[in-house]
């Protein structure tokens, strides 16, 4: 079955299709402000980004200098960056089109650092000397083009339906951000690392998500789209496809605050990811997340993938087609506190279900209100947590300790695929 045609069934049904209620139409996008019950962003003090920015500190961008300066411009004060078409990471300093090639550091090649690093001659040992240093430079060549900071009190926001940033990974390390109506296309990494020791076959890891939150608190990500753009073809080695792309939207370091709502998220690995590490270092207490009404279609895992926080997860449509292709949605890491309710999966027939959900170290689920669809069945109820804990030892407790009170609306299940297909995403 064709989705919009069901989502068109639905709407039949009496649903009505409506975008986010922050999507008011006549209004400023940059002074949009996030919904006083919208999520764990909206606590406290809510979010606001540059919605407050005088005239002065209002810019509309085309290209990676301009949105550099912009960033740049007046640090601390509200600002409104306006985004227009397409602008390009991998630049030289006057906006020309810049090569993996020419980041690479003189003593960098690929080929060189393949015959050095083969498993067969250099063993299960990380890679160390003056190549892996050549590389490490050549990495850094490419991220100080690629990696543009977000500080605080900073709305950005993209005009008309298409506007994109590729090759481009925004880190947020400043508090009170908005980001919307965002194409993010294609951060890619031209110097991956091997890492023999990274399960039992070695993978190649790279840097760059295309957003990234880092220690930053109040974030309301809203109506983009995330994607590799097409680019996910990529050669073999050492038996290990040889990846150039990491995630898509991370939450790391401390982030606290965050509300995502109505964002595309597809055709990735390792999706999003809230907490990077397992020692509780400075995310307890933090990490608190609300993600609803996005659409995760052919993503392989991380949907999200938590550690610490508390995360509310509703609203959401998970779509997989490949099985092959396709690890987990839910990760439950160490002292994870995931409520997920009124969320619809569309899966093949055949997949366990009991695979929605992955062990990464966490003791507890919240999982109610979940659709599913399976193969060319009609949707029908699932408990997450039972079909997980049939397949699984040991078993996960329903128990996580807390309950969402920061919901601006929440829809049956039944609902959510007519209202994130019509309503996610750019333009929308």
């Amino acid at each position: 079955m064709r989705w919009k045609a069901f989502a068109g069934c639905l709407a039949l049904l009496g649903l009505t299709l409506t975008a986010a209620p922050a999507q008011a139409h006549g209004r400023d996008p940059g002074r949009v402000v996030l919904g006083a019950h919208d999520g764990w962003a909206a606590a406290t003090t809510g979010t606001t980004g540059g919605s407050a920015a005088a005239p002065g500190d209002v810019r509309t961008v085309t290209k990676r200098s301009e949105l550099a300066a912009a960033l740049a411009a007046n640090p601390g004060a509200p600002k409104i960056v306006y985004v227009r078409g397409t602008i390009e990471g991998n630049v030289d300093a006057a906006d020309r089109p810049a090569s993996c090639e020419s980041f690479a550091d003189p003593a960098y090649s690929l080929p060189a650092y393949l015959a050095a690093y083969d498993p067969a001659t250099w063993g299960r040992v990380p890679p160390s000397g003056p190549l892996e240093e050549a590389r490490e430079r050549s990495q850094a060549n490419q991220a100080k083009q690629v990696v543009l900071d977000v500080g605080p009190n900073t709305t950005i926001v993209g005009l008309g339906a298409h506007a994109t940033l590729h090759g481009l990974t925004l880190r947020v390390t400043g508090n009170n951000v908005i980001l919307r109506n965002l194409h993010f296309s294609d951060a890619h990494d031209c110097f991956p690392q091997w890492d023999p020791l990274d399960t039992a076959d070695g993978n190649w890891n790279s840097e760059y998500d295309n957003l990234d939150l880092v220690g930053a608190t109040h974030v309301w990500v809203d109506h983009n789209e995330f994607s590799d753009g097409g680019n996910d073809r990529q050669p073999t080695y050492f038996g290990r496809k040889y990846e150039v792309h990491d995630g898509l939207f991370d939450i790391v370091n401390g982030s606290d605050l965050v509300t995502a709502s109505y964002n595309r998220l597809h055709d990735h690995d390792k999706t999003m990811l809230i907490g990077n590490t397992d020692k509780p270092t400075y995310d307890v207490g933090k990490l608190r997340v609300t993600l609803h009404h996005n659409l995760f279609s052919e993503i392989g895992q991380r949907a999200p993938r938590v550690r610490y926080g508390q995360v509310h997860v509703y609203d959401n449509l998970y779509l997989v087609e490949d099985p092959a292709a396709y690890t987990y949605s839910l990760g439950v890491g160490v002292e994870s506190r995931i409520y997920a309710e009124n969320n619809f999966f569309r899966v093949p027939a055949g997949l366990p279900l009991g695979q929605l959900v992955h062990y990464w170290k966490g003791t507890v689920l919240h999982a109610t209100g979940t659709l599913v669809a399976q193969g060319n069945q009609w949707p029908r109820p699932v408990d997450l947590l039972a079909e997980y804990n049939a397949a699984n030892d040991p078993d996960l407790g329903p128990d996580v300790g807390w309950t969402p009170s920061l919901v601006e609306r929440l829809d049956p299940a039944w609902a959510v695929p007519a209202l994130v297909l019509a309503g996610a995403g750019p333009g929308r």
